[in-house]
């Protein structure tokens, strides 16, 4: 019982810390941050000692199972790095709003004669016109003055029905010869036939907020500022979301890093550019020889580039873009392959961190792809020690004592998780989030290897978007190896938990049973993500406006590009499925009444009664349209990012588990 208690006294002095420290602090003031990621990182140090000194020197070389527990250990140490990297990281935090409102004053005071010019750039390969619509309408209502602004659609598709729709509306049309060097050719290519102090880069997908060239061209008055990153939102749900059915109740999966990491990098002076939704000084890109094409990623190398030549990277965590988020699980793993390889030729480059000249040692200490480099490998071994223990009886340690483990591995998970809900509290779920990089790993770790052995082994590939990206998909290989570990493990768990199969000498290991338990649920969660579910190209809004049908009020609560919903009182008669619908600033819409719906319980504005709500539909054409485009997608209204309901969270995994079950 004691031998016991004092097992747990680490992990109780952990929580104590946290309950009596962090708990009580701002998780945005730098000074807490500090010293509870030196907390955590003399924890974790804590263990490594632990693990090396008592696990794994004490080990005798008896052959294959004495490099197993060196490989496991190596394993760890990568971790432990990366950690200690993310510890120093996540110790600051910086958000440059209020600098922005200062400088906008002085930025903006001048007449507008003397305001710098500025060209936004539309890369565009094969994106279809319900995607590229919105961002080159949404540009070119930017709230700029319209001498000092230029919209660049940059055609690599050359496609003569998009050089009618530029024209129609007033913007810049650009095509090549050919496609060389992919997007970083193509915005050279922009380079040369445009002229703006300032260029604002804008993915085909990505729709500006009106306000974005008034909230990013202030940081210039700093000459060393080369590019200003704003984060990327969505407004639709990415597939994790959509397949684990958390599409209201957990936030896109880029939100960890665009709304906690991306401010703590800035905070260090090591943000970097994300390519759309950034802005950038031309005379920089000039410096740099336009932008690199010699990775995939021409952002990071941008900033890398940029950073050898003395300019910084301004990172303004504010919403001021919107766009479509991968649609399905293919496009998902092209952009994140896409961005694994990049990160990785960038160790092989004259100008990427291990070479680039003019940078120090910390920032090419946090510009190595350390993330990329052991995440899944971390993964994929956790994965795997339990099944070699349950099958081969090989231990990934000397083993000492259970109380040892308690003692030095369940304070630092603690401690880790603690910190993280800390951090990122709507951000971050243990569970959720370790499932999710679980699936991702059996396609990322073979990208990583193979961008080790070669690195420019695979061309640019587009993230698919929008029409004809439709086709719902299972992703049978990563189901297969997610199923296989699942089949292996609850198998060798299963033989050695009954006395009469097992095969492993000696005591069958509690913290093996756990662990590979602990391993078949994360499994289970992340098999779910396999599942394509049906998704909507055109997203609606949530509003509360009032709106007129046919003369009768109502209240507008969702509106997209072809859809509303507009509340009206539940005696509301209508003669006809073709109705007027009146919207401020809009001419009168013809629109078909195609479903009439009630709310158990809505109460109205005005009193106790029901509502009707009636699904409009509707066909917008011109510049009726465009004008929909900025009312919905310029800043006026945004697809709120969802805390995590973690109550909600965890009884949807079940029910959808479940489902799946009883489907299979």
């Amino acid at each position: 019982m004691v031998q016991s208690l004092l097992a747990l006294a680490p992990t109780l002095l952990v929580i104590a810390f946290f309950l009596l420290g962090p708990s009580n602090w701002s998780r945005h003031q730098s000074r807490a941050r500090a010293i509870t990621c030196a907390f955590v990182a003399a924890v974790a140090l804590r263990y490594m000692i632990w693990r090396f000194t008592e696990t794994v020197l004490p080990y005798p070389n008896d052959g294959a199972n004495f490099y197993w527990v060196w490989f496991v250990f190596i394993v760890e140490l990568l971790a432990f790095s990366e950690v200690v990297l993310f510890l120093i990281l996540m110790s600051r935090y910086i958000d440059r709003s209020v600098e922005a409102d200062e400088l906008a004053r002085p930025f903006f005071a001048r007449p507008e004669s003397e305001l710098p010019s500025a060209d936004i750039f539309i890369p565009t390969y094969n994106e279809p016109l319900d995607v590229l619509e919105r961002t080159i309408v949404g540009a070119l209502a930017l709230d700029y003055p319209k001498d000092k602004l230029a919209v660049y659609v940059l055609d690599d598709g050359r496609r003569d029905w998009l050089r009618t729709f530029c024209e129609g509306r007033g913007a810049i049309h650009v095509t090549r010869n050919d496609n060389a060097h992919a997007k970083a050719g193509n915005m050279n290519n922009g380079l040369r036939v445009s002229s703006g102090d300032f260029i604002a880069v804008f993915d085909a997908d990505f729709v500006p907020y009106r306000r974005f060239l008034r909230r990013t061209l202030p940081f210039f008055l700093d000459e060393t500022i080369g590019i200003v990153q704003t984060p990327q939102h969505f407004f639709n749900v990415d597939p994790v979301q959509s397949n684990l059915g958390l599409e209201n109740i957990w936030p896109d999966e880029q939100r960890l890093f665009f709304d906690e990491i991306a401010p703590s990098r800035d905070g260090w002076d090591v943000s970097f550019c994300c390519g759309s939704c950034s802005i950038a000084r031309r005379t920089a890109v000039d410096m740099i020889g336009g932008f690199p094409t010699e990775s995939i990623t021409e952002d990071l190398l941008t900033t890398l580039s940029m950073l050898n030549k003395g300019y910084k990277t301004r990172y303004l965590n504010e919403r001021l873009s919107m766009g479509l988020a991968a649609e399905n699980l293919t496009g998902y793993f092209v952009q994140r392959e896409r961005w694994c390889q990049g990160g990785i030729q960038t160790l092989y480059l004259h100008n990427g961190p291990l070479r680039g000249p003019g940078l120090s040692l910390f920032q090419r200490i946090m510009f190595l792809p350390m993330s990329w480099l052991v995440q899944y490998l971390v993964r994929f071994a956790v994965l795997l020690v339990p099944i070699v223990y349950l099958w081969f009886g090989a231990l990934p340690l000397y083993f000492t004592d259970v109380a040892d483990y308690v003692s030095n591995q369940i304070p630092l998970l603690t401690a880790y998780f603690l910190l993280m809900l800390w951090l990122a509290p709507t951000r971050y779920l243990p569970l959720v989030s370790t499932a999710v990089g679980t699936f991702a790993t059996f396609r990322m770790l073979p990208t990583v290897l193979s961008s080790l052995v070669r690195p420019f082994g695979k061309p640019f590939k587009v993230t698919p978007k929008g029409s004809g990206n439709e086709e719902n998909q299972f992703d049978a290989y990563t189901f297969t190896w997610i199923a296989a570990f699942i089949v292996v493990t609850a198998a060798g768990l299963l033989i050695n938990i009954v006395p009469e199969t097992a095969h492993i000498e000696g005591s069958f290991s509690t913290i093996a049973a756990l662990w590979s338990g602990l391993n078949v649920v994360v499994l289970v969660i992340a098999s779910l993500i396999c599942f394509e579910k049906p998704r909507r190209l055109l997203q609606a809004f949530k509003l509360d406006e009032a709106a007129d049908v046919d003369g009768s009020a109502g209240r507008l609560v969702s509106l997209s590009l072809d859809k509303a919903v507009v509340a009206v009182p539940t005696e509301t008669r209508f003669k006809s499925t073709r109705v007027t619908l009146n919207l401020e600033g809009f001419a009168p819409l013809q629109a078909e009444l195609k479903q009439v719906t009630q709310r158990r319980g809505d109460i109205s504005r005005s009193g106790d009664q029901r509502r009707y709500y009636l699904h409009l539909h509707f066909d917008l054409r011109g510049f009726e349209r465009d004008k929909m485009i900025i009312k919905l997608y310029t800043g006026n209204y945004s697809q709120e990012v969802p805390d995590i309901d973690k109550v909600a969270v965890s009884v949807n995994l079940m029910l959808r588990a479940f489902g799946r079950t009883r489907t299979a």
